[in-house]
């Protein structure tokens, strides 16, 4: 426990409450109010206080299902990431329990900004929440159990984390159109999941990732001279051989944005034709002033 409150970090804390308030925010004031489902557990969670006595609230399902997820998962996911995601899911209940019991907002009928607009509800709703959720990956922690349960039991039964996230949800979607005797809102809650899905990318992979290029050519040392006096960047070379051809090539690393890509092909394939250019995303990019 001693070295555990020596790794967790203020900042992280201080950025997993807002993460919380967030994601409550986007919650209750835009999907709980018009019957919508937020995906996961958080969606479960939704459902069960919908069935159940009213003093079975949201809140009360969010640490209930969640908490336990977390600590069963405690051994893969390590002690800090288990306290930041316990911690983000009790703040989210929290504030959750203030907006819809406590504060002067009505969240009884429809959505106190977007009235019993389905579409707006699912579209503002999954964004907010979205951010809530991204933010809290981001910073270490996690707002859902679903990633852990699909950390533990995806490779069990032979499919991908995003492939189990996914199938939950649709069946969760399914289970709620079966039990309201309705498919419009289980609809727009897909709509919802797909808004919070590209969003929580977006926080976690940033608006406007990277592209890594790697170019192979046989005129490295002029290839490099024009992309660094281009761009006034470094790029990483490596010594490479044509698998058929056995001819000695340096493979390029270079770091560009979207924006780049045109003008770094038009550099490169003006000096050497023949370069084989090759680009893929890139999340994230950390670099030191001291290399």
């Amino acid at each position: 426990m001693f070295n555990l409150h020596r790794k967790i970090k203020i900042s992280n804390v201080i950025m997993l409450t807002i993460a919380g308030i967030i994601n409550a925010i986007g919650v209750n004031i835009f999907l709980a109010p018009v019957k919508l489902y937020d995906s996961g557990i958080s969606g479960t969670s939704m459902l069960c206080s919908q069935v159940t006595p009213e003093y079975m609230s949201l809140s009360v399902f969010l640490l209930v299902l969640n908490i336990p997820l977390f600590l069963y998962g405690l051994r893969k996911q390590g002690k800090l990431f288990t306290f930041y995601a316990i911690y983000s899911v009790i703040i989210y209940s929290i504030c959750s329990w203030l907006i819809t019991d406590v504060l002067p907002v009505d969240t009884t009928v429809a959505s106190p900004l977007a009235g019993d607009d389905l579409l707006l509800c699912a579209l503002f709703g999954g964004v907010i929440s979205g951010i809530g959720s991204g933010l809290a990956i981001r910073f270490g922690g996690a707002m859902d159990g679903i990633e852990v349960m699909a950390v533990i039991f995806a490779k069990n039964i032979g499919i991908s984390v995003g492939t189990f996230v996914m199938i939950y949800n649709l069946m969760l979607y399914i289970i709620c159109g079966v039990v309201i005797e309705s498919w419009i809102l289980p609809l727009y809650s897909i709509v919802t999941y797909f808004a919070a899905l590209k969003t929580v990318d977006y926080i976690v992979e940033g608006v406007d990732r990277a592209k890594a290029a790697m170019i192979i050519t046989t005129r490295s040392d002029e290839v490099c001279e024009a992309l660094s006096e281009e761009f006034k960047s470094g790029m990483t070379t490596m010594k490479a051989e044509g698998g058929y051809s056995k001819q000695e090539k340096t493979l390029i690393y270079f770091i560009v944005n979207r924006f780049q890509i045109g003008k770094m092909k038009d550099i490169v394939h003006t000096i050497d034709k023949e370069a084989y250019i090759s680009i893929s995303e890139v999340a994230d990019v950390f670099s030191s002033n001291n290399l």
